[in-house]
């Protein structure tokens, strides 16, 4: 199966760009020879909270790419774990596992402090080139002489998760549908182009309405349309690749756990990171051991709860470099059924309110379309 750590390496081969990934020894994922036709531009939209399996059931929304999906069968990609946005674009933007790029969950230990933070809306305190140093692709495309764009809201240009993640090339800032659909397509007029477009408005509306909502469904339709408008007007020489960061699962209110509520489980824990299905418990001195015992009870068959060697062996991070080892939590958990973990003495009120929740191995959250068609302007 193809993984979203090789979507831009991909698109760099199509391009006629070879990268390889990587500088500290962990080991980029493979792309097969000749995954996207050749072209002189590459669009690749990458669409927060669409996961594969949502498509497939609520394509009645999405004709455009639910036709897609019928025509490539095997269009689909896993993004790793956790299925998260902030370690999706580590992964999508450097060719690498989460365990090598380093950006491992949304809040995380940050060792040297001994604080979280959160990778997603990160801390100034933290250099982001020094957390994630690894090369990027579109950094490695834009030295090759190819005109790399990245087209999205202009809060985003120059943030700690992009320069972390996503640097190279130049930001085409675009606020609205229409101005985002205008910025790509001028960024792919003439000569060789590749340009990433980040579409956020579908998970905002899984996070707070459901992913089973009809808001979400018109939101589909909406992000469908747009896809569609684009591939009419792109060029014939050019390429649109489709593909998200995550799916989406909803979780009622009664299936969450509050650590603020249960003395038990939040017994030994000192920080508690990741993020509702996906959790770094970070525990205290020599805690480590009941924390895993007391969490595997409790949630057997609901939840995966490994240690942090045990996830490391099992692969949960692909290749774990040195420095990124204790970003992990001395315990992790992992949902795989309909429940989450929550901490209210910490959460803000307004994330506790969620109805959409990912993060976790399940194939609901994992995988994702990976859609291609050439332009037909």
């Amino acid at each position: 199966m193809d993984t979203l750590a090789g979507v831009l390496p991909a698109a760099a081969a199509s391009l006629g760009v070879p990268v390889r990934a990587g500088q500290e020894g962990g080991s980029p994922v493979p792309v097969p020879p000749g995954r996207f036709p050749p072209a002189r531009a590459v669009v690749v939209m990458l669409i927060d909270g669409l996961g594969d399996r949502l498509l497939a059931e609520r394509g009645g929304h999405a004709p455009f790419l639910r036709r897609l999906r019928t025509e490539q069968p095997d269009g689909v990609a896993s993004v790793g774990f956790p299925s998260t946005t902030a370690t999706s674009m580590g992964t999508f933007g450097t060719g690498l596992p989460s365990g090598t790029h380093g950006l491992v969950g949304i809040d995380v230990l940050d060792p040297d402090r001994d604080v979280l933070f959160s990778e997603l809306a990160w801390d100034p305190a933290v250099d982001p080139r020094r957390w994630q140093p690894e090369p990027t692709v579109l950094e490695a495309v834009a030295r090759a002489g190819v005109d790399v764009v990245r087209v999205g809201p202009g809060y985003f240009d120059g943030s700690g998760l992009t320069e972390a993640a996503l640097r190279g090339g130049r930001f085409s800032a675009a606020e609205g549908r229409q101005a985002r659909l205008e910025a790509t397509l001028a960024a792919t007029a003439t000569g060789r182009s590749l340009v990433y477009l980040y579409w956020g408005e579908l998970d905002k509306v899984g996070h707070v309405y459901g992913c089973r909502s009809w808001e979400w469904g018109e939101e589909l339709a909406q992000v469908d349309a747009m896809a569609a408008r684009l591939a009419e007007r792109l060029p014939r020489d050019a390429l649109l690749v489709v593909t998200a960061d995550h799916g989406m699962v909803d979780v009622a209110f009664r299936d969450r756990v509050d650590l603020a509520e249960d003395a038990e489980l939040a017994a030994g824990v000192r920080h508690v990171g990741g993020e509702p299905r996906a959790l770094h418990l970070y525990c205290r001195p020599g805690a480590a051991g009941d924390v895993l015992a007391a969490w595997r009870e409790r949630f057997a068959g609901r939840m995966e709860v490994v240690s942090r060697e045990e996830a490391v062996l099992s692969g949960w991070f692909g290749d774990v470099v040195p420095r990124v080892l204790p970003r992990i939590g001395d315990v992790v958990a992992s949902a795989v059924g309909r429940v989450a973990v929550v901490d209210s003495r910490t959460a803000r009120p307004e994330l506790l309110r969620l109805i959409g929740l990912h993060g976790a191995r399940t194939p609901e959250e994992q995988l994702v379309p990976l859609l291609v068609t050439p332009g037909l302007g």
